[in-house]
């Protein structure tokens, strides 16, 4: 929705030239986490490293979750679901090129498995109820998605989610897509690590902060303290 966009690239302006430093209008405030049941059914695998694609609305919050799971090797900001020639922020912010804001996660299923990262996923780093938005962010770019990258990722994240609504772990039906994986591509370098780097912006204040304090309260083994960054390493 291009007046989402509008109002992030002048808070962006804003945070760059030090004239905002705390919590603004702009924002609504962050979701509550929900306590949810791990996935009965679980990924079983060998490999030492494994990628999961998650789109779940402002790709700044769910890379600042997922840079603090333990067993995450690496989360990158991106584009998944339309072509590379209209992977860019100013474009995707229309709304109308197939993309959705997305993080692509690196980890150690030795460490974390897949379908802890799914639990994470449903229960802190978005909302899977809300269709195609995710707080004061409107569009199908800020879609709940799952990309899957086989076909034990796409089995284990239906099962779940069949699971979940089973169960009614939520008031409102879940209305997360599956999608098939198409390509991913990373979001501009200022998109990266935003949550750390901006601890004080308001939109991370207000939104996205409260998901990383909720991910250390409700999954106090799977939290580290020290994220897991795209510049500069860890």
């Amino acid at each position: 929705m291009k007046v989402s966009f509008t109002w992030r690239r002048t808070l962006l302006g804003l945070a760059a030239a030090g004239a905002i430093g705390q919590c603004s209008a702009f924002s609504f405030g962050a979701e509550d986490a929900v306590v949810i049941a791990p996935p009965a059914l679980d990924e079983t695998t060998q490999a030492r490293s494994e990628t999961a694609v998650f789109a779940g609305g402002c790709f700044w919050g769910v890379q600042g979750v997922f840079q603090h799971v333990k067993g995450v090797q690496n989360a990158v900001s991106g584009y998944a679901g339309g072509t590379a020639n209209t992977a860019r922020y100013e474009r995707v912010s229309d709304g109308d090129t197939g993309h959705a804001e997305a993080v692509e996660v690196t980890f150690d299923p030795a460490q974390v498995s897949y379908g802890t990262l799914l639990q994470i996923y449903f229960s802190v780093a978005h909302n899977p109820t809300e269709l195609n938005r995710q707080g004061p962010d409107s569009g199908t770019q800020y879609r709940s998605a799952i990309f899957t990258r086989s076909g034990e990722q796409q089995k284990v994240a239906q099962a779940y989610i069949a699971q979940l609504d089973a169960a009614r772990s939520f008031s409102k039906p879940i209305v997360t897509k599956l999608e098939s994986y198409n390509g991913f591509y990373p979001a501009e370098d200022e998109h990266q690590d935003f949550l750390t780097e901006h601890p004080t912006y308001p939109y991370i204040v207000i939104n996205d902060l409260p998901k990383v304090a909720q991910l250390k309260q409700l999954y106090p083994d799977r939290y580290q303290d020290k994220p897991v960054l795209v510049k500069g390493g860890s």
